[in-house]
C-alpha cells in the first residue's frame, strides 16, 4: 500500500470510529467497504476489520474508565449475556450466505431510528427499571440475541445494544453508549475476532497497524465527545446513523 492509500485508510479508519463511539455503534458502516475498495476479498475484510475495531473498544475503554462514572457491574453483565451468541455468530457467518440477512438487518436498524426520531425523550434521562433479577434474566436472552448478530455482520448491533440499554434498562444515551462501547467494542468484538480466528478466517495483518491507530484514536475521541456533548445531539448522531448503516445493509451500497 502506498503512502496516498494509508492515509485514506488511517483518516477513513478514524472517521468511522470516532462516530461509532460517539453514537454507541456502526464503525463498520465506512472502515468495513474501505477495506473491500482497498482491494481485500469479503471475508478477509470482514475478519480483518473485526480484529481492528476492538481496539475502537479499547480506546473508548479508557476514556470512559477516566472519567469514573462507568457502571462495572452493568458492564460485565452485558459483556457475559452477549458472549455465547457472538461465538455462535462468528462461526454461522463463514458458512451461511449473508446478503439476505444482511438486508433484513438493514430494515431492522431502519427501524431503530424511526422509533427513535418519533420518540424525542428517549434516553434523555435515567429512569431505572427492570433492573431486578426477573428484568436481567429476561434482558440477559435480548442480549445473547443482539450478541449473534455483532458475530455474523459488519456493522449494526452496537446501535441495537444501545437501545435496548436504553428502553429495557431506562438508561440515557450517555451512560448506554458508555455500556455499549466497553461491552461490545472490547469484549463482544474481541471474542467474536478470537472467534472467526480460530475458525479459519484470513486476517490480512500488514493493514492493522494503520486500522488499530485509527481505531484507538477513533474510540477516545468519540469517547471524549460523548461525555461531554447532550444527550440530544449524541441521540441525533445515533439516529443518523441507523438510517446510513440501514440502507448500506438493505441496497448494498
Amino acid at each position: 500500500m502506498d503512502g496516498l492509500n494509508s492515509l485514506g485508510l488511517f483518516i477513513g479508519s478514524l472517521f468511522a470510529n470516532t462516530l461509532a463511539s460517539l453514537s454507541g455503534g456502526g464503525a463498520g458502516l465506512i472502515q468495513f467497504p474501505l477495506l473491500i475498495f482497498l482491494g481485500l476479498p469479503f471475508s478477509v475484510a470482514l475478519a480483518t476489520h473485526k480484529i481492528a475495531s476492538v481496539a475502537l473498544g479499547l480506546g473508548a475503554a479508557v476514556k470512559h474508565i477516566r472519567s469514573g462514572k462507568l457502571n462495572w457491574s452493568m458492564t460485565g453483565y452485558v459483556i457475559a449475556s452477549g458472549t455465547l451468541g457472538v461465538i455462535l455468530g462468528a462461526n454461522a457467518i463463514l458458512f451461511v450466505p449473508g446478503r439476505l440477512a444482511e438486508a433484513a438487518l438493514g430494515l431492522l436498524i431502519i427501524g431503530l431510528g424511526v422509533y427513535s426520531l418519533y420518540q424525542p425523550s428517549l434516553g434523555q434521562n435515567e429512569s431505572a427499571r427492570r433492573r431486578d433479577t426477573k428484568g436481567l434474566i429476561a434482558g440477559s436472552l435480548g442480549l445473547a440475541g443482539i450478541g449473534v448478530i455483532n458475530g455474523s455482520l459488519t456493522a449494526g448491533s452496537g446501535l441495537f445494544v444501545t437501545l435496548f440499554l436504553i428502553r429495557w434498562f431506562g438508561y440515557d444515551y450517555k451512560q448506554a453508549v458508555a455500556l455499549t462501547m466497553i461491552s461490545v467494542g472490547l469484549f463482544w468484538n474481541g471474542t467474536g475476532a478470537l472467534a472467526m480466528y480460530a475458525a479459519g478466517a484470513e486476517i490480512f495483518w500488514p493493514w492493522l497497524p494503520i486500522l488499530i491507530a485509527g481505531s484507538l484514536l477513533g474510540g477516545y475521541l468519540g469517547a471524549h465527545l460523548a461525555i461531554r456533548q447532550s444527550n440530544k445531539l449524541i441521540k441525533r448522531c445515533f439516529e443518523a446513523l441507523t438510517f446510513l448503516i440501514g440502507a448500506k445493509l438493505l441496497f448494498g451500497m
